[in-house]
């Protein structure tokens, strides 16, 4: 009999041939060498499923912490990247007594996490240099001619949005905010003013901006309050008045961003504007003692009244009402302290500071401050003493600059000896300043004169300090909830691809163990076929060898 051949539905190279001698060793061999193939097989789709889920489960946390510490070794100081689609930008523009400033800020998507704040920063140049332009003079210049206001500001608005790419215009806020700059003026002068702005920026500009992104903010609760005559119950009342609650969270009944802040502001006590009070009251004096001595001191250039408060022989004109007064400094700077001294309204009253207003203890001992904005620039400008403040110090190189000739001081301005945004109008009133800054720190706010856990600075770890940083912070505190909605949506999403990634794997692998069991059984039931067959053809030969003999076999007649 000839050799049995069978084929199966198999790859070529798992094709086999079964003989009628010794095939149920080599069907055996075969088998289970097919065994250990789906088995292996098996094996490696089941670890090959395994790892892709834990890749899918782990991939995204592992991206998280490479991103996380690729932020740690960023600084503040990088290039911001305005080709990221999911950053978000916001400006705000600081109207002051002296000067506009305008800030841009930008953050990226929040983290869906309801319990953090928006990552604003400061937005910075290609070069790294914070976006940030100030012009002069301060916004209350225009109080006459408030149709103005928005050309004064374009320029500002203009340079932030060549930082801002355009496609975000639309969903940048803008925020015009007014300080000292417009509470000196009447309210119909600041109404106007802020109509103008309203009316006029939209037409030039793609910023979101609406009435509630231009206003007077921060105001003085208390700035003209003297409490000689209030007793201990009301000055707890007026306490509470100056203690202000603010939630920078995104939800409103969470409280764990909610900060409980002393807020008083001193209008009228700033470096700029006590200069003026200063100017009127020599101006109002001297005309006094001009009457009643039959003296002209003051005015005239020839015999001007001599000021403590300016360097050394440096010269200054003051107008009012129409009226000239000419001053020749003497650089005396203990005695311009101690004609400073009566602009601090200071009551009798304990825990007071400022014109009379309340101020909670402080302990000392165990706190920490920082000098910004004008004590900054009063220390660092000129006297190059930025950083750690020591009054003994302080005192003494102000005192040193105020007895130098203003010739001197010219010429060391040319040789540019001071910093670089240090001017001649700095120059000029740096004696003022110091002996205005000291007085407020010692005399105002009953500073210890040797208090040293006071530093003077423009940023606190790589971040400028600005009060318009809060003011965006308390603006923007919402839009989390945008984000954090967006993502829960994402998420779901999410979910459902994770599922469905998922569940595909799971069908190969079902699929792949189907068709393995299904070789299995189809070989299993080819060995029994075999078997029977061999059964079948082994009977005849017994039968043939067996039942005839060779003498029974008929031959021929």
């Amino acid at each position: 009999m000839g050799r049995l051949s069978i084929s199966c539905l198999l790859p070529a190279s798992w094709h086999f041939s079964i003989s009628p001698v010794g095939c149920p060793r080599i069907l055996n061999t075969t088998l289970r060498q097919i065994v250990v193939i789906g088995l292996v097989a098996a094996a490696v789709s089941v670890l090959y499923y395994s790892l892709l889920v834990i890749r899918h489960k782990y991939s995204r946390a592992s991206r998280d912490k490479r991103f996380h510490r690729y932020l740690a070794r960023v600084t503040d100081t990088e290039a911001t990247d305005t080709n990221n689609p999911n950053l978000n930008y916001g400006i705000v523009v600081d109207c002051g007594s002296s000067g506009s400033r305008i800030f841009v800020y930008c953050w990226p998507r929040h983290n869906g996490n309801p319990h953090d704040l928006l990552d604003i920063k400061q937005m910075r140049d290609k070069n790294r240099k914070p976006v940030v332009m100030k012009i002069k003079p301060g916004i209350s210049e225009f109080a006459s001619s408030p149709e103005k206001v928005s050309d004064y500001i374009s320029p500002l608005l203009s340079f932030a949005a060549e930082h801002v790419p355009r496609a975000k215009h639309k969903e940048t806020p803008l925020y015009i905010l007014c300080t000292a700059g417009m509470r000196i003026l009447p309210e119909s002068q600041q109404k106007a003013i802020l109509e103008d702005l309203l009316t006029d920026i939209p037409v030039h500009f793609d910023f979101l901006f609406s009435d509630s992104h231009a206003e007077e903010c921060m105001h003085g609760l208390a700035s003209t309050l003297f409490l000689e005559d209030l007793n201990i119950q009301m000055m707890e009342e007026v306490a509470k008045n100056l203690l202000a609650e603010f939630n920078l969270g995104c939800d409103a009944h969470q409280t764990e961003h909610v900060y409980r802040v002393y807020v008083a502001t001193f209008l009228g006590f700033g470096g700029n504007a006590a200069r003026q009070r200063y100017e009127e009251s020599l101006f109002s004096s001297t005309a006094l003692k001009n009457r009643l001595l039959g003296k002209q001191t003051g005015m005239t250039s020839a015999s001007p009244h001599l000021d403590p408060c300016l360097p050394l022989d440096a010269q200054d004109e003051i107008q009012q009402n129409g009226q000239t007064m000419y001053l020749r400094g003497t650089g005396d700077f203990s005695l311009c302290r101690e004609l400073l001294q009566p602009f601090m309204n200071k009551t009798n009253e304990t825990q007071t500071s400022l014109n009379g207003v309340y101020q909670p203890s402080v302990h000392f001992q165990n706190s920490e401050f920082y000098g910004f904005s004008e004590f900054y620039y009063c220390t660092e400008d000129v006297l190059r003493m930025g950083g750690d403040y020591n009054a003994a110090r302080f005192a003494k190189a102000a005192k040193d600059y105020c007895a130098t000739k203003w010739s001197v001081l010219r010429e060391r301005f040319d040789r540019g000896l001071y910093a670089s945004h240090a001017d001649l109008h700095r120059l000029k009133y740096q004696c003022f300043k110091s002996a205005w800054m000291y007085e407020v720190f010692h005399s105002g706010f009953s500073f210890p004169v040797s208090y040293s856990n006071l530093k003077t600075a423009l940023q606190v770890y790589d971040k400028e300090v600005q009060w318009t940083l809060g003011a965006i912070l308390y603006r923007t505190r919402f839009l989390p909830l945008r984000d954090i909605q967006q993502e829960n949506f994402h998420g779901s999403h999410s979910h459902w691809r994770s599922f469905s990634f998922v569940y595909n794997h799971y069908l190969f692998s079902a699929c792949f163990l189907v068709v393995l069991l299904s070789i299995l059984l189809y070989l299993l039931r080819l060995r029994r076929i075999h078997r029977r067959m061999l059964r079948n053809s082994s009977s005849p030969s017994l039968w043939i060898e067996e039942g005839l003999s060779p003498q029974k076999i008929p031959g021929p007649l």
